[in-house]
């Protein structure tokens, strides 16, 4: 987190049950996997899981960073310095599609 990290209502806030309930599921997604390799899995059907959960956590990313969009760089916009906002969701875009 940076220093100019804004606390108070995200606009994750009105969704935060969901978002909560998505990450417990993604959470159990990994603790089945350390059940797999505890249990010797076949290595194939790990890697199908891990690419489940992955792609569970993304899903979770895209929701995040389009509640960010709706809320926090529209409301920017509106008060005329959206310039840092767009920047902001820029570079976290770019983490995405880096991963």
């Amino acid at each position: 987190m940076s220093e100019a990290t804004p606390t108070g209502p995200h606009g994750y806030s009105a969704e935060k049950q969901a978002l909560m309930a998505r990450l417990k599921r993604v959470e159990g997604q990994v603790r089945g996997l350390q059940r797999m390799v505890d249990e010797d899995t076949y290595c194939i059907d790990v890697l199908t899981q891990i690419s489940a959960a992955t792609k569970a956590l993304q899903a979770v990313a895209v929701g995040l960073l389009e509640d960010h969009l709706r809320h926090c760089v529209m409301q920017a916009a509106a008060d005329g310095n959206a310039d840092a906002k767009i920047k902001e969701a820029t570079a976290a875009i770019a983490r995405l599609v880096k991963a």
